[in-house]
């Protein structure tokens, strides 16, 4: 080895093929460590759990459970609320915000645990597996190459016939060594594009788990959004603010609407068609209350989630609200909250 080094010695060299497939099998574990660990980083952005993890997973010890950081916001925002009081304007929206983020640390949770699972877990066992037996076997053959070209050398130098003859036994037997090992090297070798298949696979549910995660998260903002759509208003009337208030929040209800529209679960256009159809005409629909709902003011009527009301357009009224009536009771009442019935 110091010889060829040293440019003193020829080297026996492998053939193309080989080449190429420890090439790919080098490339394939520089990058399958790469995506690994940068997906860790992605699932759990505090370096410090992810050490503590490690260690935990080494030791065979299962690691303590913590809060995740959307929910640690949940529970500090409902925590407030409580402490505001359920029945203010703001304390009820903190509740409601932080039911909303403990959904979504669930959410988290359940997209780490099936990431790992699918798909880190199989990168790892390549490469704390498959790919330790390939550089094992790539250092025998290694070694079947030295013996080889060492048997070789000492042939050039044999000047005795039993020498010679010696040394020519050790060639064949050290080229038979090597070969073998060649064409065991190259069969494991073979095997990265079974590896790529199976890792894209992998990739297919690590994809599948971050659109369920993403989904979710977005259909938890969306059930938000409706239960504050009156939120403005109410903000309006608590804190006599100018008109030029609620302005800026109008773009939120109406942005998550547009988004909402590409979905095939949300059925924006046949609730916008049926209440655009209510204040065109001059008679009443039954509307099932989607969530609670406390009047800010006397000319609002507050609800009940589940129950069923009458409701109806007057002229002038704005497009984001309804009269409501229960028996003798009517008020306003925000149509984000509702379901009109047939």
């Amino acid at each position: 080895f110091t010889e060829e080094k040293l440019g003193q010695a020829e080297k026996t060299e492998l053939d193309a093929h080989l080449e190429n497939l420890l090439s790919k099998a080098e490339c394939t574990k520089l990058w399958t460590e790469k995506i690994m660990k940068q997906t860790e980083v992605l699932l759990q952005p505090n370096p410090n759990a992810r050490i503590e993890e490690f260690v935990y997973e080494k030791l065979d010890r299962k690691a303590p459970s913590r809060m995740n950081n959307p929910e640690l916001l949940g529970q500090y925002m409902i925590d407030a609320g409580n402490e505001f009081g359920p029945g203010t304007a703001y304390g009820n929206a903190l509740i409601k915000c932080g039911e909303t983020q403990k959904r979504i640390g669930t959410a988290d949770r359940e997209l780490i645990q099936t990431s790992a699972i699918n798909f880190l877990t199989p990168l790892r066992n390549f490469i704390e597996g498959d790919y330790k037996t390939i550089t094992k076997e790539r250092k025998l053959l290694q070694n079947k190459r030295l013996d080889l070209d060492a048997a070789k050398t000492r042939l050039k130098k044999a000047k005795v016939a039993e020498a010679r003859a010696a040394s020519e036994q050790e060639v064949r037997i050290t080229q038979s060594e090597f070969d073998r090992q060649a064409e065991i090297t190259r069969l494991l070798l073979e095997g990265i594009s079974s590896t790529h298949a199976h890792h894209l696979r992998c990739l297919n549910d690590f994809v599948e788990a971050q659109m369920t995660y993403y989904a979710q998260c977005y259909q938890y903002m969306l059930d938000l959004q409706k239960q504050l759509g009156s939120f403005p208003s109410t903000f309006l009337s608590n804190n006599n603010q100018s008109s030029s208030a609620p302005a800026q929040s109008v773009s939120t209800p109406s942005l998550l609407a547009s988004a909402s529209a590409s979905l095939p679960s949300v059925s924006n256009s046949i609730v916008t068609s049926g209440i655009s159809e209510l204040k065109s005409s001059s008679g009443n629909r039954k509307a099932r209350v989607l969530y609670d709902y406390d009047a800010a003011n006397s000319s609002e009527l507050s609800l009940l989630a589940d129950e069923v009301i009458t409701v109806y357009s007057i002229p002038g009224m704005d497009s984001d609200w309804l009269m409501g009536e229960r028996g003798n009771q009517k008020g306003k009442v925000p149509i984000t909250y509702l379901e009109l019935l047939n």
